[in-house]
């Protein structure tokens, strides 16, 4: 009986109808939007298997053409698999790892954190994540900037109440107390990240300071029905240029180590992407919570990357010797694009770009809005970034895909899969693409 209730054709016409068509999946899933940046990069990608040579400057990744891994951590993992590390590693993290990571902080920021404050998982997409189920509930209010990666989805998938904050180029695109202060009251969480993806900018100590004093002040208020935590993504922190210096809220103003989840990870800092090792460091009890939840997704790190990494995280020697070359080359390429931008402005054409303090990433804005091509009016930021693929073979993204609803001009380009000779090749077909606007 009950197979042929499971085996019946006509069991589909009972399910609810929506619209005239039968919904396959859930409400949530129905409405969630797709990554735009891995869709753009999926049309660079099909276009390049056609043969076509094209400035890629849209997907956050390291091409291994341009960048390797440090030797020293290959060579890790090929030892840790011959060695057998294959099987699962604990819900939390490899004690070893977990040990490393400690060690690391203290180090190099100056944080002291027991072992039970920190978990490992495949990347820092699960801890972000884990961030939100640990940490909201569906009608939460929770606190973000724009243009920010992800957020509004994970808002989304969440079940939370959103509140976005926008930010534009005369705060570098991030927010200050002043922006926080009027939407926090109440709220269960503030999502931030610097160095920011995808500007490539980030917070001053005093910016930094006053935001953490806003947290601890609302904090303190009476009558607040739960805390008000601060997610902090720092995977970029590294890969920070010239004077910039990275700042922790925890090292900051220690006592922000009730509120503050840190986010942090190897993907970034050492050209990692695919390895996916990355970290959460927090309260006890809700990283506890958060390892219960991320063990029923499986969404721990590999255990031959987790031994791998342990020891590559405490060879100091390895990790400057990689980094001097690493940081310079991305350092070369930032600085190539942002001042070949800067060099089209000086000739007059519309182009602005921030000088970037860390990640891979450039924010640069085509202000031609308006302009035209081949008969047709460039009215939006998608029409900008198809014109700009069409007739220069620069592929960008706009910052739409990081939140952003207006059409600002505003672009992120990344640098980690071209070399200066593409980004200069890249700017002076933009040039000539420019110069044929009307």
């Amino acid at each position: 009986m009950e197979l042929t209730r499971q085996t019946d054709p006509s069991a589909v016409l009972h399910h609810p109808v929506e619209n005239g068509n039968t919904m396959r999946v859930s409400t949530m899933a129905g409405t969630l939007i797709g990554s735009e940046v891995l869709r753009i990069a999926g049309e660079i990608r099909a276009l390049e298997a056609k043969g076509e040579k094209i400035c890629n400057l849209t997907v956050g990744d390291f091409a291994p053409s341009q960048f390797r891994l440090p030797n020293a951590l290959e060579d890790a993992i090929v030892q840790a698999v011959h060695s057998g590390e294959t099987n699962y590693p604990p819900a939390d993290g490899m004690p070893a790892m977990r040990k490393a990571v400690q060690a690391f902080y203290a180090d190099r920021l100056g944080l002291e954190y027991p072992l039970e404050s920190i978990i490992i998982a495949s990347g820092v997409r699960p801890v972000l994540f884990g961030s939100y189920v640990t940490l909201v509930n569906p009608g939460d209010t929770v606190v973000y900037t724009l243009p920010s990666w992800n957020n509004n989805h994970y808002v989304h998938l969440n079940k939370a109440v959103g509140v976005p904050i926008a930010c534009t180029e005369e705060t570098n695109f991030l927010p200050t107390r002043a922006m926080l202060e009027p939407v926090v009251r109440n709220a269960r969480m503030v999502i931030l990240n610097s160095p920011l993806n995808p500007s490539g900018t980030m917070f001053d100590r005093k910016t930094l300071e006053d935001i953490c004093e806003l947290v601890l002040d609302e904090n303190r208020r009476t009558g607040r029905r739960h805390p008000l935590f601060l997610v902090y993504d720092q995977v970029y922190w590294m890969l920070t240029f010239g004077d910039w210096k990275h700042y922790n809220p925890v090292a900051l103003m220690p006592e922000m180590r009730n509120y503050t989840i840190t986010l942090d990870g190897i993907s970034k800092a050492f050209a990692a992407t695919g390895v996916r090792v990355g970290w959460a460091v927090g309260p006890k009890d809700v990283i506890g919570t958060m390892s219960n939840i991320l063990g029923h997704l499986g969404a721990w790190a590999p255990k031959a990357e987790q031994v791998a990494t342990a020891a590559f995280l405490a060879n100091d020697a390895a990790i400057r010797n990689y980094h001097q070359s690493f940081i310079t080359g991305v350092h070369q390429r930032v600085n190539a694009l942002h001042d070949s931008l800067k060099t089209l402005r000086s000739e007059g054409y519309p182009v602005e770009s921030i000088t970037p303090a860390g990640t891979i990433y450039v924010s640069a804005r085509f202000n031609i809005m308006g302009k035209r091509a081949d008969g047709e009016t460039l009215r939006t930021n998608d029409d900008i970034r198809k014109y700009l693929l069409k007739y220069a073979q620069f592929a960008v993204v706009p910052f739409q895909a990081f939140g952003v609803e207006e059409d600002t001009g505003w672009f992120r380009l990344s640098v980690g899969a071209v070399s200066v000779a593409d980004i200069n090749a890249g700017i002076e077909r933009v040039r000539h693409a420019l110069a044929a606007l009307a």
